[in-house]
């Protein structure tokens, strides 16, 4: 049972980001052409999730007081912008921008059979290895 909400969660993650067109890193890309030929479809997607979790998240935590399905709510502790942080930012971005993925879209992609999804996701892996390790 307690895997089922997290599989649910993500089924429905997934299926926004295909209605979204945020699968597609030609989109994603398209909307980082400011040069070129500009699609601002990814701001909206955006606009909607910041506005959702901006109303949805202060009215949880005032009316439930804690998650639906955990005890508290996990939320980061430090406020500072440290190096490491930055850098992963710069690091993030430039992936991003190259390749037009970012985390969930490439998921999405390797689950259709996508060779680029799984080359992305294949790095991404082997970045957050050399972060784990490097911390240790």
């Amino acid at each position: 049972m307690s895997l089922i909400i997290p599989f649910v969660t993500g089924l429905i993650f997934g299926i926004g980001l295909v209605i979204s067109g945020m699968s597609n890193p030609a989109n994603v890309i398209a909307f980082l052409d400011l040069a070129g030929s500009w699609d601002p479809g990814l701001a909206f997607v955006m606009a909607g999730a910041v506005l959702t979790f901006g109303i949805g998240f202060p009215l949880i935590r005032k009316k439930q007081g804690k998650p639906l399905f955990s005890n508290t709510f996990t939320l980061p502790t430090s406020t500072e912008l440290d190096r490491p942080l930055i850098i992963g930012a710069i690091i993030f971005g430039i992936g991003w921008g190259i390749g037009g993925f970012c985390p969930g879209p490439a998921l999405v992609n390797v689950l259709s059979g996508s060779t680029q999804g799984l080359l992305f996701v294949a790095a991404m892996l082997v970045g957050m290895l050399v972060g784990v390790y490097r911390k240790s």
